[in-house]
């Protein structure tokens, strides 16, 4: 079989959990015997220029995969920008203003028409994720009994657009992260023509984190609570830092931090100096020896078709604390019992100061959480459930 991926974006170092997933899916299946390709835009990564081709055209190798990318065209920034943000604040927008949103966000009519004119060499194309103008599109230029949507929906209005809701119902296949994700997905659009799956994202279990490293490398002798992720408004990140700032003042005797890693920027309160550690990026076994000191990490984020940093948390011993509004992660710790979750901050606190006077019965989450992991998201068993599910779609 050849299979296209479809992204907005592609490249080495970006650290997008959508990337993040594909880079893993497409090197493991190209290491299982698939024909992988990536089609792509020229576009740098989510935060760059959309209308800068920062790089080539044409095809390289990208995690030893075949990469194929397309140019951009220039798009109104402003009339995207308007729409954008009334989606942001979840107000209702007109058809007419859909319209606007996907064709000035970033496109590639170079890509839609390679599509179209070379379907015949691909078994099927796998588009993700399901808000940009390359799936939109994309989709629109690929025969349907071709098109694959990994979309990793979350509950936002993005999901809402009539556009998307007219346009995804007529696909083959669509994959999910998680069975939240599947349910809302069915809640959003009438998906019953389209063979559905939840495979889940796969997670490399030999991980092992160090607790003593970190912290001799950092510094950091107090105990603390680790966050792991992008550092902005829509993961949640200010009422985390809200949160602890009160468990602090209400609770001067617990000698505590919180700990900050991942990219993006938020203001830390001048009061936090001292007790919020800010490490920005990190390597990849730093962060898991952070995971391995931490009392436990706290996801906050309330929109998540996935969370990879639970699964490495868990991976590496610790407990985590998420959002009792994300159905996404208190699925995933309600079916492991590897942790709890909060749906204000009387139960934030009760939580934190739970596991931190309880550190064997928090110790005994993280193991819950570990054996979760490795029984339903190996990367083998990951991988042997997409093959199986792209010959069903092909052989169908």
């Amino acid at each position: 079989m050849k299979i296209a991926f479809v992204i907005p974006w592609y490249g080495e170092g970006i650290k997008g959990g959508a990337e993040m997933e594909l880079r893993e899916i497409s090197v493991r299946l190209l290491r299982a015997g698939v024909d992988v390709e990536i089609l792509t835009t020229c576009v740098r990564a989510f935060d760059s220029n959309w209308n800068e081709n920062y790089y080539a055209e044409g095809t390289a190798m990208v995690y030893d995969v075949p990469t194929r990318r397309f140019p951009v065209r220039t798009r109104d920034t402003r009339a995207f920008d308007q729409v954008n943000r009334k989606l942001m604040q979840g107000a209702r927008v007109s058809l007419r203003e859909e319209k606007i949103f996907m064709r000035e966000m970033i496109n590639s009519p170079a890509l839609y028409t390679y599509i179209q004119e070379q379907e015949s060499r691909y078994d099927l194309f796998v588009f993700l994720p399901y808000m940009f103008g390359t799936t939109f599109f994309g989709i629109l230029s690929c025969p349907p009994h071709k098109a694959v949507m990994l979309p990793c929906f979350h509950n936002e209005s993005y999901a809402r657009m009539q556009l998307l809701r007219q346009t995804y119902i007529h696909i083959r296949g669509m994959i999910f992260n998680s069975q939240p994700e599947l349910d809302l997905a069915n809640r959003l659009y009438d998906l019953q023509e389209v063979e559905q799956i939840c495979i889940g994202m796969g997670m490399d279990t030999r991980i092992q984190g160090n607790a003593a490293a970190f912290r001799l490398k950092y510094g950091i002798k107090e105990p603390f609570l680790l966050y792991a992720g992008r550092k902005d408004k829509g993961k949640n990140v200010d009422t985390l830092l809200q949160y602890f700032s009160e468990l602090r003042k209400r609770n001067p005797e617990e000698q505590l931090r919180l700990v900050l890693i991942g990219g993006g920027e938020i203001e830390i309160p001048a009061e936090m100096d001292g007790a919020v550690c800010d490490l920005g990026y990190v390597d990849a076994q730093d962060k898991y020896d952070a995971m391995a000191a931490a009392e436990l990490l706290c996801q906050p984020s309330r929109n998540e078709s996935f969370s990879i940093v639970i699964m490495e948390s868990w991976l590496c011993g610790r407990p985590v604390l998420v959002h009792g509004r994300c159905p996404v992660t208190t699925n995933f710790v309600r079916r492991s019992g590897g942790g709890l979750y909060f749906q204000d901050y009387y139960e934030f606190e009760g939580c934190v100061k739970w596991m931190l006077r309880n550190p064997e019965r928090a110790a005994e989450l993280g193991r819950s959480g570990n054996a979760f992991v490795r029984e339903n998201f190996d990367w083998n068993m990951i991988i042997r459930s997409y093959i199986r599910y792209f010959e069903k779609l092909i052989e169908g």
